[in-house]
């Protein structure tokens, strides 16, 4: 039987247990989350199957899976739903996520070497893209969310990918103390624009890279020049958690700020319906509600329609 703790040991990665010891109490006061006991349940009818069907690549998870393990295995995912990230595919279970997150790493892929490298992923979520991590080359990767329900998603999934060398801890980039740790590549995918201070989420994410590695950032954008920032009124895209959407040139200037070079801009892409949507499997409202519905290149409060971009910095060797 899985617990939620499945997503933050393993008996490869000598030091996990010593960051698992000192985020200890934020760790237990996560445990108190109301529905724990409901998702505890559902890992709990997840059942054990012996396969080296794994997949890694768009669709995480196996090739096939047993009959008989159909309807248990479909009965312990949805009785964690919703599920955001995504897809997975276990036999012909398709957990169709409200966002394609597969099209986030079609556009990062190709310019991302992680062989042999140790990873964190700032804001990891079900941790779909750690996943596709390990299969660019990584050789363990590490999530922080505080997010009670996705550690419980990622704990299922890890379970039953035969435990690669992955983990996740349920705190936020604030909570994070890796010690002396460092990393060769961290990853801050759609966090930068749920920061008050933007700045300081840019100095906390240097604290952990290692000298000669690399952030990759990825965040909500506007068009413009190195002054250009949108700091919303009050929601943007329906979100009341937004804060500033600098311009690709004013975020590359940040970076620089705070001591990153070679800086360099790998994506601009308009996020679309296709990418995160309402499914199956999150049921809720999603992205076609945020826009206007008389003008699709703005949002519900007539802002400019989201556009992400994605960000290479290296870290200087000292």
């Amino acid at each position: 039987m899985i617990g939620i703790d499945h997503a933050w040991t393993h008996q490869e990665l000598p030091w996990l247990e010593a960051l698992v010891n000192t985020h200890q109490p934020l760790i237990d006061r996560r445990l108190s989350h109301g529905d724990l006991t409901r998702w505890s349940k559902a890992l709990a009818k997840t059942p054990t199957i012996e396969s080296d069907q794994a997949m890694f690549g768009r669709f995480v998870g196996l090739t096939s899976i047993p009959r008989d393990s159909e309807a248990a295995l479909r009965s312990a995912l949805e009785g964690l739903m919703p599920w955001r990230k995504g897809p997975f595919q276990f036999g012909p279970i398709h957990v169709d996520t409200e966002w394609r997150s597969d099209l986030k790493w079609d556009r990062l892929q190709t310019h991302l070497d992680l062989t042999d490298h140790r990873v964190l992923d700032v804001g990891s979520g079900s941790g779909y893209h750690l996943w596709r991590m390990l299969e660019a080359g990584a050789s363990e990767v590490l999530g922080i969310d505080p997010s009670v329900l996705f550690h419980c998603q990622f704990a299922l999934i890890k379970h039953l990918l035969g435990n690669p060398k992955a983990a996740s801890l349920p705190v936020t980039l604030e909570e994070f103390d890796a010690g002396i740790l460092a990393f060769d590549t961290v990853f801050s995918m759609g966090v930068l624009y749920h920061r008050k201070d933007p700045i300081h989420h840019l100095e906390q994410l240097k604290r952990w890279v290692k000298p000669g590695g690399q952030l990759i950032l990825e965040t909500l954008v506007i068009d413009g020049d190195e002054t250009a920032c949108l700091l919303p009124p009050d929601r943007y895209a329906r979100m009341n958690n937004v804060w500033f959407l600098p311009s690709v040139a004013a975020l590359s200037r940040w970076l620089s700020r705070v001591g990153f070079q070679d800086i360099e801009c790998l994506d601009v892409s308009i996020t679309t319906i296709d990418e995160q949507r309402t499914t199956d499997w999150m049921p809720f409202e999603s992205f076609e509600h945020a826009l206007d519905p008389n003008n699709p290149d703005l949002t519900v409060e007539g802002l400019p329609r989201p556009t992400r971009a994605a960000l290479r910095a290296i870290l200087p060797q000292a």
